[in-house]
C-alpha cells in the first residue's frame, strides 16, 4: 500500500515537471536557459559567498554594538545621527526657485554668485599654492642636481662626500687652509693657484695683465714631466696670436685672420718639435751623422739623412745632393720649417732647375705659405699629369704641400708618425677664400671633423696616449673638445682647467648660453664640428674638491667667473661666493667681521675691490631662503641692512620670548646676539624703520621680564611689566591699553597670552604669600592694623587681576582657549 502511494507521488511530481517544461516551451518572450552541472555549482558558490559575507557583516555589527553598549554609548541614537549626516560640499549651489518668485530668484542668484566666487577663489588659491610648491621644488632640485653632477666629475674620493661641516671655525685672514687644517690640493694645484692669484691681483690693481700661458708654463718648468712641459709650450705657442676684435668668441674663432694665425702657429710648433727631434737623433749618433762644423738647417738635414735613410732606397728620382736624394732633402728642410734651406737644395741640384725652382721661390716669398691661384693651378695640373704616379714618395709629398692637392693621400711611407701626418694636413688646409672653386681642397672644418668624428679617440688610442690626442685636437683649433677630453682624466684635470682659463681670458673659448648646460655641448646653428665648453661648470667642478679646505684659493677661481650669469641673471661669481660661504661657513674669513665699534674688518672678498655689500647681501638672502635665519641676521648686519636685521630678529625673538632661560639654548644664543646688536644700535644709531625698532626693543624687554619671572624674581618682573605699559594693572588703564593694542606688531601680540598668564601668576603668587603670612601671625591689637593693611593690599592685587581679565576680554585678538580659562581660574582663586 505504501509502495503504491510512493509511486503515485513520484508520478504526480513527474507529470507536474513535464507540464512546467511544456509551459516554458510554449512561451516565446524569454529564451530558454540551459546550464550544465559545473555552471550550477559555480552559481551556488557565488550565492553562498554573498550570504557568508552578509552574515559576517551582521556578526561584526553585533560585536560592535556589544562593545559600544558596554562603554555606555547609545548605539541606536548614534546610528540615526550618522544617517542624517550629509556628505554634500559646504559650498554647493542653491536649489533654483520658481520663475514667478522674483525676490527668491534674485536672492538665490546673489548667493549663488557669492558661493561661486568663494569656490573659484578657493580653487585658485589651491592651484597657486600647488604651482608655487612645485616651482620651488624644481628650483631646489636644479641646485641639488648641479651639486651632484659637479661632485660626480670631481677628482678624488672627496667628490662623493656630500656631508657639510656645520661647525663654525673662526677663520683668520692669514690662514691658507681652514676646516680640517689639511689642504685637499696637491703641489701642482697649489702652484697653479698661486699663478691665478698673481694674475687676478694684476687685474684688480688695473695693471698690465701678465700672460697666463707664460705663468702656467713656469709651473710646468718646475715639474719633472716632459709631457706637461710640451703641453704648455704648445698652448703658449698656439695662443700667441694677434687677437681679433669681434662681438663674440664665435665670431673671432670663425674669422679667417685668426684661423690663418692658428694654423701658422700650429705648424710652427710641429716644426720646432721636429727640429728638436732631429738634433737629438744626431747627437745620439754623432759618428754616423758626420755633422761637421757648418751650422744651419741644410747641414743638419744632411747629417740626419746619414742616419735616417738606408743606403739604397728604390724609386727615388732626380738624383742626389751631397750624397742624399734631392727630394728627401727638400722635404726634410720643409719639415723643419726652413724654406730657405729647401730653396738652397733646389738651387744646388741641376735637375730641379726650371719650373719647380720658380714655384718654390714663390712659396718661400709668400707670407702665408700659399702660392698665387694661377701658380697653384699650374702646379696642380703638373701633379695630376706626371707627379701623382711618381715612385718617389718625397717628390709627391712636396708637390702636395706646395699645391695643397691630393688631400686624401696620407703619405704613410713618409709621414710615419702622427705629428708628421698632422703637419702635412695643416700645410694643405685651405681657408674659405683660398682656392675658391677648387674641388680638391681641405678646409679646416673638414680636417676637424675627420680627426674628431671619423677617427676619434679609438683611432689615436687616446686612453693610452692622452697627450697625443689632446695635441691633435688642440693644434687643429678644437680647443673645447680637447679640454673636455683632458678633464675626463683624473691626473690631468688640473691642466685641462688652466688651459681653459687661458683661452677664456683671451676670449677664445666658446661657451653655451647657460651655465646649466652639459660640460660639452653642440648648439643649433654652430658650424660643424664646433663644440661649446661650459666653463662655469668646469670651474665649479674643479673647485669642488678643495673649496671646503681652501676657500681662499676657490675664491680666486670664482673671480674669473665674474662675467658669467646664472639662469636667474645673477652674477656667477657672487652666486659661487654665496654657495662657498654657506658650504664652508667661514663668514668672518671670507666676508669680514663686524667689530664692536661698528667697523667692518675686511674679508677675503674685499681684495677684489667689487661691490662687497652687494655680495654680502646676496649671501644673506641665500642664507635666509635656506632657513638659516641667525646666520642671515649676522650677514645683514655685516651689510648694514638694519631693516632686515630687525625684521629677522623680531621673528626669531618672538618664538623664544616666553621660554625659560637655559645654558646653550637657542633662546640664550638669540638673546646674546640681540643684546649685542641692541647695544650697538643705541650707541651708534640704525637705519631701520621705527616700528621694527620699537618692536625689537620691546621684545628684548619682554625677554628680560621672562628671565626674572622664570628665576623667581617676581618684584623685578612686575616692575618691568608696569614700566612697559603693555598690559593694564588698573581699571582706569584698560581702555587705553586696549586702544594701544592695535599699534603693536604681530610679534608682540603673539606673546601677549604668555605675558598675561605670567603677570597673573605673579599677582597670584604675591597674593598667596601675603595671605600665608597673615594667617601665620598671632592675633593682637597691633596685628589688627597690619591685617587692615594686608587686606587693602590683597584688594589692590585683586583689582590688578580684574584689570587683566577685563583687558583679555576686550582686546581684538583670539587667544588660545586654555589661556582665558587659566586667567579666570587664577582670578577666582584670589577671591
Amino acid at each position: 500500500m505504501a509502495t503504491d502511494m510512493d509511486t503515485e507521488g513520484f508520478g504526480d511530481l513527474l507529470q507536474r515537471a513535464e507540464q512546467l517544461t511544456a509551459d516554458m516551451d510554449s512561451g516565446v518572450e524569454l529564451p530558454r536557459v540551459e546550464r550544465n552541472l559545473q555552471q550550477i555549482l559555480d552559481a551556488g558558490e557565488r550565492l553562498w559567498s554573498r550570504t557568508a559575507q552578509a552574515a559576517a557583516q551582521d556578526q561584526t555589527d553585533a560585536r560592535a554594538s556589544i562593545l559600544l553598549g558596554a562603554k555606555g554609548f547609545d548605539v541606536p541614537r548614534i546610528s540615526q545621527r550618522l544617517e542624517t549626516l550629509s556628505a554634500a560640499k559646504t559650498f554647493e549651489p542653491l536649489e533654483p526657485v520658481r520663475d514667478t518668485d522674483i525676490q527668491g530668484f534674485l536672492r538665490n542668484e546673489r548667493e549663488n554668485a557669492l558661493l561661486a566666487a568663494i569656490e573659484e577663489s578657493r580653487r585658485n588659491t589651491f592651484e597657486s599654492v600647488e604651482r608655487h610648491h612645485w616651482e620651488f621644488m624644481q628650483q631646489e632640485w636644479e641646485v641639488e642636481k648641479q651639486k651632484i653632477l659637479n661632485a660626480l666629475i670631481s677628482a678624488g674620493e672627496e667628490a662623493f662626500d656630500f656631508t657639510q661641516d656645520t661647525g663654525e671655525v673662526p677663520g683668520q685672514l692669514g690662514d691658507t687652509t681652514v676646516g680640517t687644517g689639511r689642504s685637499n690640493m696637491d703641489n701642482m694645484e697649489m702652484s697653479y693657484a698661486r699663478q691665478v692669484f698673481v694674475y687676478n691681483d694684476a687685474v684688480v690693481q688695473g695693471a698690465v695683465k701678465p700672460s697666463l700661458a707664460d705663468l702656467f708654463t713656469q709651473v710646468a718648468d718646475k715639474v719633472d714631466d716632459k709631457n706637461i712641459l710640451d703641453l704648455w709650450q704648445m698652448v703658449q705657442t698656439v695662443t700667441d696670436v694677434p687677437l681679433v676684435q669681434a662681438q663674440s668668441p664665435m665670431g673671432a674663432r670663425r674669422s679667417s685672420q685668426l684661423q690663418r694665425a692658428f694654423i701658422g702657429k700650429a705648424r710652427h710648433f710641429l716644426e720646432q718639435r721636429y727640429v728638436q727631434f732631429i738634433t737629438t737623433t744626431i747627437y745620439d749618433n754623432l759618428q754616423q751623422a758626420q755633422l761637421g762644423g757648418i751650422p744651419g738647417t741644410y747641414n743638419t738635414v744632411r747629417s740626419f739623412l746619414n742616419i735616417r735613410l738606408p743606403a739604397v732606397m728604390a724609386g727615388l728620382e732626380d738624383g742626389e745632393v751631397d750624397g742624399h736624394p734631392v727630394w728627401a732633402m727638400v722635404y726634410y728642410c720643409l719639415r723643419c720649417g726652413d724654406l730657405e734651406a729647401a730653396a738652397e737644395v733646389a738651387d744646388n741640384c741641376q735637375s730641379l732647375q726650371g719650373d719647380f725652382a720658380m714655384f718654390l721661390r714663390e712659396y718661400v716669398r709668400s707670407e702665408d705659405r700659399r702660392l698665387s691661384p694661377s701658380t697653384e693651378t699650374k702646379v696642380r695640373l703638373h701633379y695630376r699629369r706626371s707627379i701623382r704616379n711618381s715612385t718617389d714618395p718625397f717628390k709627391r709629398v712636396v708637390y702636395c704641400i706646395l699645391a695643397c692637392c691630393d688631400t686624401s693621400d696620407t703619405h704613410s711611407d713618409v709621414a710615419d708618425k702622427t705629428e708628421d701626418y698632422l703637419w702635412i694636413k695643416l700645410c694643405q688646409v685651405s681657408l674659405e677664400e683660398d682656392g675658391a672653386g677648387l674641388q680638391d681642397k681641405l678646409t679646416l672644418p673638414q680636417l676637424q671633423s675627420l680627426l674628431l668624428e671619423e677617427y676619434g679617440e679609438t683611432h689615436f688610442n687616446a686612453a693610452q696616449q692622452p697627450f697625443l690626442y689632446f695635441q691633435v685636437l688642440f693644434l687643429t683649433g678644437q680647443f673645447e673638445a680637447a679640454i673636455d677630453f683632458l678633464f675626463r682624466t683624473d691626473q690631468l684635470r688640473a691642466h685641462a682647467v688652466h688651459v681653459a682659463v687661458v683661452l677664456y681670458e683671451m676670449k677664445l673659448l666658446l661657451t653655451p648660453n647657460t651655465v646649466q648646460a652639459q660640460l660639452l655641448t653642440k648648439e643649433d646653428g654652430d658650424p660643424v664640428p664646433m663644440r661649446r665648453l661650459n666653463f662655469g661648470r668646469l670651474m665649479m667642478s674643479y673647485t669642488r674638491k678643495f673649496e671646503s679646505t681652501d676657500p681662499r684659493e676657490a675664491l680666486q677661481y670664482f673671480y674669473i667667473l665674474r662675467n658669467l650669469k646664472t639662469p636667474g641673471g645673477e652674477n656667477l661669481f657672487m652666486a659661487c661666493v654665496s654657495a662657498l660661504v654657506l658650504e664652508t661657513r667661514e663668514f668672518d674669513m671670507l666676508l669680514g667681521k663686524l667689530e664692536r665699534d661698528g667697523t667692518r674688518k675686511p674679508g677675503a672678498i674685499d681684495k677684489f675691490h667689487g661691490d662687497t655689500h652687494k655680495i654680502i647681501e646676496m649671501v644673506a638672502q641665500d642664507t635666509e631662503s635656506k632657513g638659516q635665519s641667525e646666520d642671515a641676521v649676522r650677514l645683514y648686519e655685516l651689510a648694514k641692512d638694519h631693516e632686515k636685521v630687525l625684521i629677522l630678529l623680531n621673528k626669531l625673538l618672538c618664538q623664544v620670548v616666553s621660554q625659560p632661560p637655559a645654558p646653550q639654548s637657542d633662546r640664550d644664543r638669540l638673546k646674546a646676539l640681540a643684546v649685542g646688536i641692541a647695544e650697538r644700535y643705541q650707541s651708534q644709531g640704525h637705519s631701520g624703520a621705527q616700528l621694527e625698532a620699537s618692536t625689537f626693543f620691546l621684545l628684548l624687554d619682554l625677554v628680560t621680564f621672562f628671565d626674572h619671572y622664570h628665576t623667581g624674581q617676581l618684584d623685578q618682573a612686575l616692575d618691568i611689566i608696569q614700566r612697559l605699559q603693555l598690559v593694564p594693572l588698573t581699571q582706569e588703564a584698560v581702555e587705553q591699553r586696549v586702544a594701544a593694542f592695535s599699534s603693536y606688531a604681530d610679534e608682540v601680540r603673539r606673546n601677549l597670552p604668555d605675558v598675561l598668564l605670567a603677570a597673573m601668576n605673579i599677582l597670584y603668587s604675591k597674593y598667596k604669600a601675603v595671605r600665608s603670612a597673615g594667617q601665620a601671625s598671632p592675633t593682637s591689637r597691633g596685628r589688627l592694623r597690619e591685617d587692615s593693611k594686608t587686606e587693602s593690599y590683597l584688594t589692590y592685587l585683586r583689582k590688578q587681576a580684574r584689570a587683566l581679565i577685563t583687558f583679555a576680554g576686550m582686546i581684538p585678538y583670539r587667544m588660545p582657549g586654555d589661556t582665558n580659562a587659566r586667567l579666570v581660574q587664577l582670578e577666582v582663586l584670589m577671591n
